[in-house]
């Protein structure tokens, strides 16, 4: 069948909007840009930043890192001499792409780089922390305003 797909939010922290930073509509559809496809191979992680620019003119940086994952829930049919055979798709096979994004006003390309390869480590090599956590963590640390010291 068709190898593109469209992408979905599974999972988002906060969960609801806080009362000065809404949650950006649609923003599955920019952490793809060349579309939400499958792949025979695992490709390597890549990280870009997308800007998007609400109604009031203001600006929301979206740092991506994408990186590609076995999928093990397709399921598969082949034809064996003229009769249908139903199973999985051996799980090495395909690989979808799935992306980790941080959303936010300031532009710090390089610190949310950081932040999003952290989650990224701790979701690939399946660390003992939950993420729940780690993001909370990251999500109270203390950005210096533009110019001043680090």
């Amino acid at each position: 069948g068709p190898t593109e797909g469209l992408g979905k939010i599974i999972q988002r922290f906060p969960q609801k909007d806080w009362e000065d930073t809404p949650f950006p509509q649609g923003i599955e559809l920019f952490c793809q840009p060349g579309g939400w496809q499958l792949s025979k191979e695992r490709k390597q992680p890549t990280f870009f930043v997308v800007v998007l620019t609400d109604i009031d003119s203001e600006r929301h940086y979206c740092s991506c890192l994408t990186f590609y994952e076995a999928e093990i829930n397709l399921q598969g049919t082949k034809e064996v001499e003229g009769e249908e055979e139903s199973g999985l798709i051996p799980p090495a096979e395909v690989f979808a792409p799935k992306s980790l994004v941080l959303v936010s006003r300031l532009d710090y390309p390089e610190i949310f780089r950081a932040c999003l390869g952290l989650i990224y480590t701790v979701y690939v090599d399946s660390l003992n922390v939950s993420l729940e956590t780690l993001i909370a963590n990251l999500c109270s640390c203390l950005v210096p305003a533009s110019g001043g010291s680090q």
